[in-house]
């Protein structure tokens, strides 16, 4: 048998053939539950973040089926694109077909091809509160799960609502938050009737509204947040030149006051005239006489004698050499540097033996004298 590196022998694994085992997530778990007896189904335009996304988590889960891009349905289409608003009206188109939505961002719309999507029944949702992580407590932005609860409950089907919620974290706040206003809406029978019940709910927030900015009094209450943040607001240069104009005159009316009053009370009050004069000079003289400028004098002539400085006299004027003076003076200079010469040690080969010639000169004329 020809063995090949494909084959991977020899490499100390081992394969055995039982398959290995596969663990099963939470969304394959609840993928097995019962089909749910309301119909769902969306356009997915992948706008909003997987993790996030309450569309794609109903499709992972089997209770939202997926519709592309130029599929149209017979059913209720949720769409911000519609011009009807939804009522009890249409509980049996909705129990017939199942209802709609588009997964997309809010805040690309203008992307999403509306032409190509939607279908003949397309309705608006009416005033609801928003009880998502992305868009908690702002109305009319809501997510995909949530726009087919409030279809579900408008249209009489509460634990249709309930149902499709369940998964959520946040579907029983949703709940909590419109209670008042779906109940409001079920009772409903037509557009009509659901208009009005959100005319009378938007008139009494307003009128709460404007209750919390009265005080008991019956006076506004002050609102230094309501221009904005006071820290970035604008300065309105033209108050501020008031203001600061202003402010110098108060300064210099509250000068002359003072100046006033200083004219009336200060008996030490020093006059114009030479008086002056006299008064620093006899200061100064009092300073002088004081422990820190002890041995000082006021002028140079109490100075003693040895505090004065010494006189320098001024150099004397330079005369011009005659060619004889400069000769004689050039000379006395060669006999100091032959001086200087002769006093120096001669270290090199040639002055040694000069030195010793002369030694042998001086004997030899010696001893001839002698003979």
């Amino acid at each position: 048998m020809v063995r090949h590196k494909k084959d991977n022998f020899g490499r100390g694994r081992k394969y055995t053939s039982t398959p290995r085992r596969r663990d099963v997530d939470n969304a394959d778990a609840e993928s097995t539950r019962p089909a749910p007896a309301f119909k769902a189904a969306g356009w997915d335009f992948n706008h909003c973040d997987p993790k996030r996304c309450s569309g794609k988590r109903l499709i992972r889960l089997g209770l939202m089926r997926e519709l592309h891009v130029g599929q149209k349905h017979p059913g209720v289409v949720i769409s911000p694109n519609a011009k009807t608003i939804l009522s009890p009206a249409d509980k049996d188109l909705l129990e017939q077909h199942g209802a709609a939505v588009v997964e997309c961002s809010w805040a690309r719309l203008k992307e999403v091809p509306f032409a190509r999507i939607g279908g003949r029944c397309e309705r608006l949702l009416p005033y609801l509160v928003a009880a998502n992580t992305v868009n908690y407590g702002r109305p009319w932005r809501l997510n995909c799960v949530e726009a087919l609860a409030a279809c579900f409950y408008i249209c009489g089907h509460a634990e249709w609502a309930e149902e499709i919620l369940g998964p959520f974290a946040y579907g029983e706040a949703f709940l909590q938050i419109n209670s008042s206003l779906l109940k409001r809406y079920a009772a409903c029978e037509d557009e009509e009737g659901i208009k009005k019940a959100e005319e009378v709910w938007l008139e009494k927030l307003e009128r709460e509204h404007a209750q919390s900015r009265v005080d008991e009094a019956g006076d506004p209450i002050k609102d230094d947040w309501k221009g904005g943040n006071v820290n970035r607001r604008a300065v309105d240069t033209d108050e501020e030149e008031e203001e600061n104009s202003n402010d110098e005159g108060k300064a210099s009316a509250d000068a002359d006051d003072h100046a006033e009053d200083d004219e009336e009370k200060d008996p030490y009050e020093l006059s114009d005239d030479t008086d002056d004069e006299e008064e620093m000079a006899e200061l100064r003289r009092k300073v002088l006489q004081s422990k820190p400028f002890a041995g000082t004098a006021d002028t140079a002539s109490d100075m003693p004698a040895k505090a004065r400085l010494e006189k320098i006299a001024p150099p004397a004027p330079m005369t011009s050499r005659t060619v004889g003076e400069s000769e004689d003076e050039e000379g006395e200079d060669d006999d100091d540097f032959d001086k200087i010469m002769n006093a120096t040690p001669a270290t090199d080969r040639s002055g040694i033996r000069a030195k010793q010639k002369l030694k042998e000169q001086t004997r030899i004329g010696g001893v001839s004298l002698r003979g």
